[in-house]
């Protein structure tokens, strides 16, 4: 197996009887952690209208964690590009390009990010800007290139700033769309795992070689409970299926504590429903989690792992990590003939 990458998506989750400040402080203490440990990057989401998750303001808090670590690489998982002007964009991102150089990605989305109602705020009255994600990213490529010193719209900064752009998606469209620009394709399988296979095969079949990549590079971004055993893991994973639950049932609610069995237990269109939207998620100790990735990693065909950590203790968070960082170097290990 090749050197598998892997890597964190951070949302800023707050949790119960916590404030938002102390989730911008979380996600400050384990990107500082993680930060020495392998990972090649942290990225976070725009998320709008969503009490309970504080990376709205995207570009902001990636330059509050790239100011609190050294190593690693900072982006977003992603920026909803229809909801801002790609000058804007070019402008945020060029400029923590600059301040930070070689250690901020820029990941793009097409969907809102929200409900409709805020997207409409968002978009001011043009749901129609989704429809043009395609001209609006060949748009922000060219703000940063040095080509466009002769246009008569520049981004100051981000011209010249090498900035890798990725394309976001969990769906067919976003593959075809990455493999025809050259860029790297993340795919969204910790929330909507249906098309990931497919997804997965378009983007290589269709791949086209650009400037930034001349070969595929195809991230798959899951789900990961990890603890010192599988069945400590098993109790904390809790958290994380109450918390789909309740996007499920629209009674959304901040990351709690685990709970003996899912809160939804012996409902079975509840139990259906969080089991298809989270069936990318692997759950045990580093052993257990290098046997279940490993065999992901080949059916799929994945360069790299990025894994959510939805566990409510700060302190096993953070041991989590470490605890994946161990799996991926059981998974990158040597061969022995």
């Amino acid at each position: 197996m090749n050197n598998v990458q892997f890597s964190v998506l951070e949302l800023a989750n707050l949790c119960k009887n916590k404030t938002t400040q102390d989730a911008i402080e979380r996600a400050k203490i384990g990107a500082q952690h993680i930060d020495t440990l392998g990972y090649t990057r942290l990225w976070l989401a725009e998320h709008h209208n969503m009490e309970h998750i504080a990376s709205s303001a995207t570009s902001v808090l990636i330059g509050h964690l790239a100011n609190c670590t050294s190593h690693i690489r900072l982006g977003s998982g992603g920026i909803m590009l229809p909801n801002h002007a790609p000058l804007v964009i070019a402008e945020q991102f060029g400029t923590l390009g600059t301040i930070y150089p070689n250690r901020i990605d820029l990941g793009l989305g097409r969907a809102p990010g929200t409900d409709q109602t805020t997207a409409l705020a968002l978009r001011r009255n043009n749901l129609n800007t989704a429809f043009y994600f395609r001209d609006d990213v060949k748009e922000l490529q060219q703000y940063f290139s040095a080509e466009n010193a002769i246009s008569k719209v520049r981004a100051f900064p981000g011209e010249g700033v090498q900035v890798p752009i990725w394309i976001l998606g969990s769906s067919t469209d976003s593959a075809y769309l990455a493999a025809e620009l050259g860029l790297p394709y993340a795919f969204a399988a910790h929330f909507a795992p249906a098309m990931l296979k497919t997804a997965s095969k378009i983007y290589r079949d269709h791949f086209k070689p650009s400037e930034q990549l001349q070969t595929p590079y195809f991230m798959a971004c899951v789900n990961v409970i990890a603890a010192e055993t599988t069945e400590e893991a098993q109790i904390l994973s809790t958290s994380l299926f109450n918390l789909f639950a309740g996007i499920i049932t629209n009674q959304r609610r901040p990351l709690s504590p685990p709970t003996d069995k899912p809160i939804y237990a012996g409902i079975t269109e509840i139990e259906q429903a969080v089991n298809s939207m989270v069936s990318c998620t692997f759950v045990g100790d580093a052993n257990a989690l290098a046997s279940q990735l490993t065999s992901f990693i080949t059916e799929i065909g994945v360069d790299e792992i990025m894994v959510t950590n939805y566990i409510y203790d700060d302190q096993k968070r953070l041991d989590a990590f470490n605890f994946i960082a161990e799996a991926f170097e059981l998974i990158n290990a040597p061969t022995k003939a």
